[in-house]
């Protein structure tokens, strides 16, 4: 059996380079270079039909380790919560308060951005804040 050694996490929504460029924002991603053959997203749009221009965007980490981000437009807009959702880690190796201001911090940070703050975990030692991204997608400040 192969392992698979890469992959890629696909959001579906209303307006893909607005999210791409949110998340973009969130972890320090770059945008992705459009299909081969075009120079920029614009160039890619315009070689395609009204329809479908504007309907797909992608984002990587630039450093290679993280999965690419893709994001495509779909007609219906979110109803219920996501099945699947990212972990940002911005805690790693932190317990009780100073986790807990590292994610508020993180929290500040990317609210101006659009993100909402839906909710806090804390037990006083391990803590999470559950946010959402600008269509509603859930995420969570680990």
């Amino acid at each position: 059996m192969s392992s698979i050694k890469q992959f890629q996490v696909t959001f579906d929504c209303a307006e893909p380079e607005r999210v791409a460029r949110f998340w973009c924002e969130v972890l320090g991603y770059a945008v992705s270079p459009p299909p081969s053959g075009f120079a920029t997203w614009d160039d890619f749009d315009r070689s395609q039909p009204p329809e479908d221009r504007g309907k797909w965007f992608a984002c990587s980490d630039p450093s290679g380790v993280g999965p690419r981000l893709f994001f495509q437009r779909v007609p219906e807009s979110k109803v219920v919560k996501n099945r699947v959702h990212l972990c940002v880690r911005v805690g790693t190796g932190l317990v009780g308060e100073e986790r807990l201001a590292a994610l508020e911090a993180e929290c500040a940070r990317l609210i101006p951005l659009g993100a909402v703050r839906v909710r806090l975990l804390y037990d006083g030692n391990d803590s999470c804040i559950v946010m959402q991204d600008i269509e509603g997608n859930e995420f969570c400040l680990d």
